[in-house]
């Protein structure tokens, strides 16, 4: 944490969890030592991609997939914040955040606090407004960590997508990601308009392991399950003294579901403002609003069930180097390199809903 602009300031954390719960795992890549390097849990420099039409298993160089536990992240950011007698953590349930003047107020069930600049993760209201979302998909999953007693996994690659799996409720593929010869986080994953019954997760998810990995003995040791919304809805970065992070400020990518590195990038240009002009206040930038058309083209095409999101993903892997495609997903590809990309899908399909989205946000 930089002294600059956190010690001569009162930092008040307020979270309704105490935060001692495993309830999630973050997985992203990077190319360098990040901030959380302490805590990561395992990478891998390779991954398999598979299809009906197209697997392979590909090298990330320069790039690392990267897991993270949310127990390991709570426990670091509590470790890191204690060091700092100006943080103070509070466990308490926000009933509204709103502005007064050149303040904005916190409303808990037991208090209201008033400070210079409120930082809010939290999306009190659904998908709506001003600026209201045109399409919205969830990308809902359920994860079964799992135990086998006999070795049944490469932990050096990972499985990035399997869309072998039944594609009747619309895009659905596994996440395989072993940290042990026996260990491994299977994940199924949907981009859907509706949610699953919970049974049917987890059917998919046992067919899966016992038919797709050939693993007929195993323990489940954690579950989880989330929902992400994938929206084109333009979330304001702020409102008054309210700077909005998190799938409440937009940083959930919406073609992809992926948040982890996003918010790091907008913790960091937050920081950067504070530091260089006194104030968290941050403009999208042109590489932003471009990522932000493509995200929307494509949620245009699988809302509309133009080209299936199985057989989209396959043609952008077998037809662009790994790097290509991470860049890409990250918002950080050149000009040059998003043609490429867009190259890979068929034009009768994407052009005509790229015309249509770049008409819309005019």
């Amino acid at each position: 944490m930089r002294e600059p602009f956190f010690s001569d300031k009162k930092i008040l954390v307020i979270d309704q969890s105490e935060k001692k719960q495993n309830d999630r795992t973050w997985c992203f890549w990077e190319k360098q030592t990040g901030l959380f390097e302490p805590v990561v849990h395992h990478r891998w420099e390779r991954i398999h991609f598979f299809s009906d039409e197209f697997s392979s298993a590909l090298h990330l160089a320069p790039y690392q997939y990267k897991m993270i536990r949310g127990i390991d992240f709570y426990s670091y950011v509590k470790t890191e914040s204690a060091k700092h007698p100006n943080i103070e953590w509070r466990t308490e349930k926000i009933k509204a955040i709103t502005n007064n003047h050149n303040k904005a107020i916190v409303e808990t069930e037991t208090a209201i606090f008033t400070s210079e600049y409120v930082f809010n993760s939290i999306l009190f209201k659904e998908i709506s407004g001003a600026k209201k979302a045109k399409y919205l998909l969830l990308q809902h999953f359920k994860g079964f960590s799992i135990q086998t007693k006999e070795p049944c996994f490469d932990d050096s690659i990972a499985t990035f997508m399997d869309f072998r799996i039944s594609q009747q409720y619309g895009t659905a593929f596994m996440y395989v990601l072993p940290t042990s010869s026996t260990t491994a986080l299977i994940e199924y994953t949907l981009f859907t308009e509706k949610l699953l019954q919970k049974e049917a997760y987890e059917t998919v998810l046992r067919e899966y392991i016992s038919s797709g990995l050939s693993v007929p003995d195993y323990e489940i040791v954690h579950e989880e399950f989330g929902v992400i919304p994938m929206t084109n809805k333009r979330f304001p970065l702020q409102d008054g003294r309210i700077v909005y992070m998190g799938v409440a400020g937009g940083q959930v990518k919406a073609s992809s579901g992926y948040a982890f590195q996003f918010i790091q990038k907008r913790t960091e240009q937050i920081i950067q403002s504070m530091l260089t002009k006194g104030n968290p206040f941050t403009r999208r930038s042109f590489a932003d609003r471009k990522c932000q058309l493509y995200d929307s083209v494509l949620l245009n095409v699988l809302s509309k069930n133009k080209m299936k999101g199985d057989k989209i993903f396959t043609r952008i892997f077998q037809h662009n180097p790994p790097e290509r495609i991470l860049q890409f997903l990250d918002n950080e590809s050149s000009l040059y390199n998003d043609m490429q990309i867009m190259r890979s899908v068929p034009s009768n399909i994407f052009l005509p809903a790229a015309f249509y989205e770049l008409i819309r946000s005019i």
